[in-house]
């Protein structure tokens, strides 16, 4: 029989920090929820609009007032909105850490404020150390030499520990260390510790070709490559709808250019956004700041750590009229590298990527035959890195290197086109 404290038939695969970090009960929890639901629904907390604190600085410690505002929210959540530079993580750590005082007393994270509190922050949290070890995972090592390795990376691998992880089992089966096995100590460290090689990142479920630097002068020259957008990296990704539909048979509609900023979602601290203040997307021309919405005002100027500049082009490859609904096959490649780019941006303009349940797309396609009914038509995102072009940061020499779709996103395109294509 079933635990009574287990989680949901679906959300099982979820974390759940050690017994909710104390000896909690389900009842307590549930005690809990009732007084603060009681108090103030839930959905009131999260449309709550807090005021930007004014800071008071001595030394490392920062202090302002509530807003009022505040009234029934719980600490963490708080000062999730009122530090926006500071991650909802960082905010826990923070606390955990008492690095946090309310009217001079350390509190815990749930501490409900009444709004006016005096609060102050104490330096920056400082997570638990990590240590990067070496494993036999195998690699797919793409192209190789005395300076440099790509490697096509599976979907569902981590390229590094999280800053948030501290258990050796949040550590195991990333790249990093199945890089340590395979190159030893030959590895640049200008990433530090944690990030042995590591040049830049590819999210966990996608799959593809990554770059990794075997010692520092490599490492640099790379960088500098990515910072002057001198080589090229192409994606491949299947997404909902059909991208321009509007002028089906124009060319011009067979490509697009996405250039929204992006910024951490303030609500949902695990994903990212482009909706940012008051700005706004056009029908027309999304992003285009040429173009503008008939209610949009000036923009406030922007904070640096609120958005970045992000780009993404795209170019249709395919496009697959379905019994199951309408999909685009297409080709893009990144100016920049923000955190989920290409999900993001897709998400904005209407067509998540197929799988990205996080921004947005069905974890089940209605419609196409599944073998397990409950189980996601696609396990990860229909997102590839599958080409990379450019000049050996060393040698000069030119370098084109591709992986394949794997067999699980090629198994999926073949099953959607016997259901219809054009």
């Amino acid at each position: 029989m079933p635990s009574k404290n287990m989680l949901p038939k679906g959300k099982r695969r979820q974390t759940v920090k050690p017994l909710y970090r104390e000896a909690r009960t389900a009842e307590q929890d549930a005690a809990e929820d009732a007084v603060l639901a009681e108090a103030v629904p839930v959905a009131a907390v999260d449309d709550v609009e807090i005021a930007e604190p004014e800071f008071e600085t001595e030394g490392d410690v920062r202090s302002f007032t509530a807003d009022d505002a505040a009234k029934n929210m719980r600490l963490d959540a708080y000062l999730a909105k009122a530090l926006p530079d500071v991650s909802r993580a960082r905010v826990q750590l923070l606390i955990e850490q008492e690095k946090v005082r309310v009217n001079g007393k350390t509190e815990k994270a749930k501490f409900k404020l009444s709004g006016g509190e005096r609060i102050e922050v104490i330096g920056d949290a400082k997570p638990a150390p990590l240590r990067a070890f070496a494993e036999n995972i195998p690699l797919d090592i793409v192209f190789e030499d005395e300076h440099m390795a790509v490697v096509n990376k599976p979907a569902g691998m981590m390229v590094h520990a999280g800053s948030g992880a501290t258990e050796d089992a949040r550590n195991r089966g990333t790249l990093v260390n199945a890089l340590l096995y395979h190159f030893q100590h030959d590895l640049s460290g200008v990433g530090g510790d944690l990030r042995p090689g590591i040049v830049h990142r590819l999210d966990k479920e996608t799959s593809g070709l990554i770059m990794v630097a075997k010692d520092d002068k490599t490492h640099r020259a790379l960088a500098q490559m990515f910072e002057e957008h001198s080589l090229e990296k192409k994606y491949i990704a299947l997404i909902h709808g059909e991208v321009g539909r509007r002028a089906r048979g124009n060319a011009e509609r067979d490509r697009g250019t996405i250039n929204l900023p992006i910024a951490r979602d303030p609500v949902r601290r695990i994903r990212m956004t482009t909706r940012i203040r008051e700005s706004w997307m056009t029908i027309d021309a999304p992003g285009s700041p040429a173009l503008r919405h008939p209610e949009q005002e000036d923009l406030k100027p922007l904070k640096n750590y609120e958005a970045r500049h992000a780009v993404s082009r795209y170019q249709v490859v395919e496009r697959l009229s379905t019994a199951v609904g309408e999909f685009t096959l297409v080709e893009v490649t990144i100016e920049t590298g923000r955190t989920h780019q290409i999900r993001v941006h897709m998400q904005a303009i209407g067509h998540p990527v197929v799988g990205d349940t996080l921004y947005g797309a069905p974890a089940r396609i209605p419609g196409l035959q599944n073998p397990d009914p409950e189980a996601p038509t696609l396990a990860r995102n229909f997102l590839h890195a599958a080409s990379l072009r450019l000049e050996h940061p060393i040698s000069g020499k030119p370098m084109h290197l591709e992986a394949p779709l794997p067999a699980e996103l090629i198994g999926l395109l073949e099953r959607l086109r016997k259901l219809g294509s054009r």
